[in-house]
């Protein structure tokens, strides 16, 4: 579910669900959170990278899990999704990703938490937000235009369409793109040049650079959080999981229109 393996001070964390594309089900979010604590107590590691086994990073939230535990049919893990989204945050030591295919939801949300991204050419993002009928996660209401720009945060925020390497290239989601044979080894050739330097630094300039940012990245998930609870089961959401499920579009003008008549 989780593999994860050391080399050069560095530690590369790899999401193994293939099956399902790397989804995070309750399970992986835990074992993820868990790594991530790990990692930042360790005091051999000075670097971690996150990448995906198979051809997906992410393929975001396990839908089926979710549901299921929405129907009351399932316990949610120690940390879940806002455990893991708490130790993005707050890790402080340096943490590249480096997206190897399909980024989806939090697989693509939780990049601009990190501090490098490398991307596979064969990598394409997608924040599916407005095809479920939801809001914004992972404070990235604010990181995204932060680090895109307003124009191209809208874009990838509210489209629901997905961009690919390169276009998160040009709009600053991603630093590197290379082949997919060469992901990681130039992710670990630049996270060499990091696991050499003392750890205390790296810790104290990151800290440094993000420090100005976390009343703003904790503003924006309340602020998103609230979103989520009045769009969460409210009919668009609920037509566009209907949809999804019937492998159909979602016919949100007739919700709309419902909703102006109502």
């Amino acid at each position: 579910m989780l593999d994860i393996r050391d080399t050069d001070r560095i530690r590369i964390l790899t999401l193994n669900r293939p099956d399902a594309l790397n989804a995070f089900n309750e399970a992986l979010y835990d074992a993820t959170t868990e790594a991530l604590i790990e990692a930042a107590a360790d005091p051999t590691v000075a670097v971690v990278v996150i990448t995906g086994a198979g051809k997906a990073f992410s393929a975001g939230t396990d839908v089926k899990e979710m549901a299921a535990r929405n129907m009351g049919g399932l316990e949610p893990g120690k940390h879940g999704f806002p455990g893991l989204i708490d130790q993005l945050v707050a890790f402080p030591k340096p943490l590249i990703c480096a997206v190897n295919g399909m980024a989806l939801g939090i697989g693509t949300t939780m990049l601009a938490l990190s501090d490098l991204v490398f991307m596979s050419t064969d990598a394409r993002c997608r924040c599916p937000f407005t095809a479920l009928a939801v809001a914004p996660e992972a404070a990235s209401s604010f990181t995204f235009p932060m680090m895109l720009g307003r124009h191209d945060a809208t874009w990838a925020l509210m489209s629901s369409e997905w961009l690919s390497a390169e276009e998160c290239k040009d709009m600053g989601l991603a630093w590197r793109v290379t082949s997919p044979d060469a992901l990681l080894d130039e992710t670990l050739r630049h996270a060499r040049v990091l696991s050499s330097k003392p750890i205390s630094s790296l810790i104290e300039c990151k800290q440094a650079i993000i420090a100005p940012l976390q009343e703003q990245i904790a503003a924006a998930r309340d602020r998103e959080n609230a979103a989520f609870g009045r769009l969460l089961g409210q009919p668009a959401n609920i037509e566009a999981l209907m949809a999804l499920a019937e492998r159909r579009e979602p016919d949100f003008a007739s919700i709309d229109a419902a909703a102006i008549q109502g």
